[in-house]
């Protein structure tokens, strides 16, 4: 049995969770902590529900940083550093007040006991990786996880990158952006989903639901929506910062899904929200690139990159009701196959092996 520790900064779209889960329906003793609450309440293990300033001044530049990087698009990752003197005082600050929570936590929960550490995008406790490298003196095997805007925004954390034994990532183009990354599917529990309710109506249910309209490309599908609605009777859902729960309920009644056309930085390909849709048997488009379609096995997902593609596709799926079913049960044999936690955790174990983790 495997002792393996999850450190993320947020339970993002639930993914971490779902790596807890994995592990103990593997065998493996596992725990999931988490240093701030996600605000759409995903579950939680451990939450230590530090402060996140969230303040408008803290936002402003928030959007800046990302703005900026945006506009460099750099091909290859680079390593954090403080963009200022007063964003440098601010993470040593940060480290030093946290600082007795983490050792309360460390010793409540036996951390120490632990064999595998993974840091879930690439983060530790403190900003230095102070605790990663006291772990590994002591032994300990260094797991680092990137999610997404955490190696395209943030980029990566010098100290703790230097002493992780194996990098992972479940985003495509994170593969050309870190030359040492292993692609892993991440663990989806296809279970947990509600039963789907076919829509009985002549009306065909168009859902999307971005987490950040700028990355999902929210602004180009509005504007292709409102001219098929000028041509066909649809329902158009926007739901955002709505409970993952409630907004199951929604999905699980919908005949089609976009989840991401023409966004920035935000990479291309699909996360949580398609694989949900997918799960339900519910037709999902995304935009993906030639590379990425060609790699992704068997893929199951209506690719669609531009505003004319989109409209094209919808159209197919909209007048189509043998496509979107079948469509929608391919995609839930491939959800299964690819991001069940079995094939998920075997492969893990594989990369584990091959880093001499295990």
């Amino acid at each position: 049995m495997l002792k393996i520790l999850h450190l993320a900064p947020q339970n993002y779209a639930g993914v971490p969770y779902d790596f807890y889960k994995m592990h103990l329906a593997s065998g493996d003793s596992s725990r999931l902590i988490t240093y701030h609450k996600n605000p759409l309440e995903f579950p939680e293990d451990i939450c230590l529900n530090l402060p996140l300033p969230n303040f408008n001044l803290i936002m402003k530049y928030r959007r800046a940083k990302v703005n900026y990087r945006e506009k460099r698009k750099p091909a290859k990752v680079t390593y954090f550093v403080p963009k200022n003197l007063l964003e440098k005082w601010y993470f040593l600050l940060n480290d030093r007040l946290k600082k007795r929570t983490v050792e309360k936590i460390i010793d409540e929960y036996s951390l120490n006991d632990f064999d595998i550490i993974h840091f879930d995008a690439g983060l530790g406790f403190y900003r230095n990786a102070k605790q990663a490298k006291e772990w590994k003196k002591e032994g300990k095997k260094i797991v680092c996880c990137y999610y997404g805007s955490d190696l395209r925004i943030r980029g990566v954390i010098r100290e703790l990158d230097e002493i992780s034994d194996l990098n992972i990532t479940s985003e495509y183009d994170h593969l050309a952006m870190k030359d040492d990354l292993q692609y892993l599917f991440y663990p989806f529990d296809i279970s947990e989903l509600p039963e789907r309710q076919l829509n009985q109506d002549d009306i065909i249910r168009i859902i999307h639901s971005p987490t950040n309209r700028k990355y999902k490309g929210t602004n180009l599908i509005i504007s292709v929506i409102e001219k098929i609605k000028r041509e066909k009777k649809i329902e158009f859902l926007l739901i955002e910062d709505m409970k993952r729960s409630e907004l199951l309920k929604i999905k699980n009644t919908c005949d089609i899904c976009i989840d991401q056309v023409g966004g920035t930085m935000g990479g291309t390909g699909y996360g949580k929200a398609g694989l949900e849709t997918l799960g339900m048997g519910i037709p999902t488009i995304t935009n993906m690139s030639k590379e990425y379609q060609n790699w992704l096995p068997e893929n199951p997902f209506t690719v669609a990159n531009n505003e004319d593609e989109l409209y094209q596709k919808l159209n197919e799926l909209i007048d189509n009701k043998d496509l979107r079913l079948g469509l929608g049960q391919k995609g839930k044999a491939w959800v299964e196959k690819y991001h069940g936690y079995k094939n998920v955790d075997k492969r893990l174990k594989e990369l584990y092996r091959l880093k001499n983790i295990i």
